[in-house]
């Protein structure tokens, strides 16, 4: 079975697909199955039944500037047609912008059947016996989402997370190339990623990407930094802001806390007798999942 080339950083998610091979054992002749590999890109025809005619030339262009950084992450679904030649099934828009980038193979999962469930589940499956970086099991995530139909509930069940976390997983994918490769490297982690994110522009992503790397800096600092930088010198502010210095208690228990409730929590002691906990959550599905972890009587 064929490696991904054109990036080192996918071997997890190759491995992954690769263990999925998808039998059907209907009848004593047939012995066909999915399977994924790199396939030269030139062997692929595209769907005539594509409905899709349409395609941003901006976000092809970003995402073909990701291929080059990083590589595709999320296989195409083909199926086989004469020898050595294929037709795709799902990734249009990742096959253009593949070629937009130049790249000679693409991941493909070979699939001669229409048996997509059985793939889907397959996956499922599998997801969680390969050791996949942050950014991988993003794409992972995204994959299932996107091509096979499978929803985040059933995503968060099937590999014993809450949906939350999905969620979260898959918005690494909107980290600048430069960033994603990081991650994918194991240079940064999935928390520095996360508080990356709470920046929104991708020029301050990389620069602080840079300086975590540079300085060492713990996921508490990043969260900080990025919290600051909400009041910078290009936000106006009605005083300057006065240096705090850390309570070590209040650190503490914000650590303890953050890890129970799977989400961001900041305690401040601002004096003998008073002080703010402040529990953040993504949506109210995720207030719901704290809640129930307070106190299930919240939620009846």
């Amino acid at each position: 079975m064929a490696t991904q080339k054109h990036t080192g950083l996918g071997r997890g998610l190759g491995e992954l697909f690769q263990q999925t091979v998808v039998r059907d054992d209907s009848s004593p002749e047939t012995n066909q199955g999915s399977a994924y590999q790199e396939l030269p890109i030139d062997s692929i025809s595209p769907n005539p039944q594509q409905p899709r005619a349409i395609f941003d030339p901006d976000q092809l262009n970003e995402l073909a500037e990701s291929i080059k950084e990083v590589g595709l992450l999320q296989p195409i679904v083909v199926r086989p047609l004469s020898a050595g030649k294929y037709e795709l099934v799902m990734g249009e828009r990742r096959l253009r912008a593949s070629k937009k980038a130049g790249v000679a193979t693409i991941p493909a999962i070979i699939r001669p059947t229409e048996e997509a469930d059985l793939l889907r589940d397959a996956l499922l499956e599998n997801i969680h016996r390969v050791q996949l970086n942050p950014l991988e099991e993003a794409a992972a995530y995204q994959q299932l989402l996107s091509d096979f139909g499978c929803t985040q509930e059933e995503l968060a069940e099937r590999v014993k997370k809450s949906r939350p976390q999905i969620s979260n997983t898959i918005r690494l994918l909107q980290l600048p190339p430069a960033v994603q490769k990081r991650v994918a490297a194991g240079v940064l982690s999935a928390g520095h990623a996360r508080a990356l994110l709470g920046l929104g522009n991708a020029q301050a992503m990389e620069k602080l990407a840079q300086k975590i790397v540079a300085e060492g800096m713990s996921v508490r600092a990043t969260e900080e930094a990025v919290t600051l930088s909400d009041h910078g010198p290009d936000k106006p502010s009605q005083s300057p802001r006065q240096p705090r210095t850390a309570n070590p208690r209040a650190a503490t228990i914000a650590a303890a806390l953050s890890d129970k409730y799977d989400t961001r929590v900041t305690v401040s002691i601002t004096g003998k007798s008073r002080g703010k906990i402040a529990i953040e959550f993504a949506d109210e599905d995720d207030l719901d999942r704290i809640l129930g972890i307070i106190d299930p009587k919240l939620n009846a």
